[in-house]
């Protein structure tokens, strides 16, 4: 465990860090507002595209992953929009309860993995990222529709100028089609890398709002409660039932253990759904997931054989 705890713990302290900074208004409003820019339009993409294109694609591991992404992501539909039947819940809040199940912090979860599995986790995850993401976002923007003409468009608006959906697609294609970097640009989409992830977790903790957590307390944690321990839970037993490697297994549980994405409270309230309520989600499940991920680590890297 302790071992763990030492992996974990610069990202738990950039997350913490971020958000005194933006307490204390250490930095200014400005500079957070470009750091996120600058990180979701070219750092982030930059990592992706290099991890993809660099990265050895065997069609197993591509096809197993997206089965489980494919399980998962249809059973927890399935529970909500059931849900939404019965309680006639508003497109505003259901967009809130689907973003917080099917989302994921990808800084953390490039942190943990990297830290923890090395290059081959890295693969697996990338791997992962560059089929969930398109995927997510679909059903993201799906979940706050009101009309069936808003749908079609805001959907193809979305997936087409997503930066990290076109740098996956880029990737993925430039690997496929056998190109190789050129070793000057390959040093600096690795440079760029190693910027993207302690700035993205620091924004990641100075986006932490606590705002909506006297009005939807009993909400706000049986939400974390399902996302951060009956998902990985779910993806665990998938993962069982299919045979899995140790390796792909450990990765794909972590990235059902991950928080939803802070980029969730922007979707939401573009798309005018409640923000207040995603921006609670997005504090208590990042705060939560500091507690549930050692332990969910711990399990998977000494019982799982």
């Amino acid at each position: 465990m302790y071992s763990i705890l030492l992996s974990l713990f610069p990202l738990i302290t950039l997350i913490a860090t971020g958000y005194l900074f933006k307490r204390l208004h250490f930095l200014s409003d400005g500079f957070w507002a470009g750091a996120e820019k600058l990180n979701y339009y070219i750092l982030f993409p930059a990592m992706l595209f290099g991890n993809l294109a660099t990265a050895t694609l065997e069609l197993n591991i591509v096809k197993t992953i997206v089965v489980v992404l494919a399980i998962v992501l249809s059973l927890i539909c399935i529970a909500l929009y059931g849900l939404r039947l019965i309680y006639k819940t508003v497109s505003a809040r259901f967009g809130v309860y689907m973003q917080s199940m099917v989302r994921f912090n990808t800084y953390m979860g490039l942190a943990v993995v990297a830290a923890l599995f090395h290059t081959q986790g890295m693969t697996i995850l990338a791997i992962t990222l560059s089929i969930a993401i398109p995927v997510v976002n679909i059903l993201s923007v799906l979940s706050l529709m009101k009309s069936e003409g808003m749908v079609f468009r805001s959907v193809v608006f979305s997936l087409v100028k997503n930066p990290l959906i076109l740098s996956c697609v880029i990737g993925i294609l430039f690997n496929v089609l056998g190109f190789s970097l050129w070793a000057g640009l390959e040093s600096l989409l690795k440079q760029l890398a190693i910027c993207s992830l302690p700035l993205g977790l620091l924004c990641v903790g100075a986006a932490l709002q606590f705002m909506a957590f006297k009005q939807d307390a009993m909400i706000l944690f049986l939400n974390t409660f399902g996302r951060l321990l009956i998902v990985p839970a779910l993806a665990f037993l998938i993962c069982k039932m299919l045979n899995l490697s140790v390796l792909e297994t450990q990765v794909l549980v972590v990235f059902f253990a991950l928080p939803t994405a802070s980029a969730a409270y922007i979707l939401t309230k573009v798309l005018a759904g409640d923000s207040q309520l995603m921006a609670g989600v997005i504090s208590l499940q990042t705060l939560c997931s500091a507690l549930t991920l050692p332990f969910i680590i711990y399990f998977i890297i000494y019982f799982i054989i």
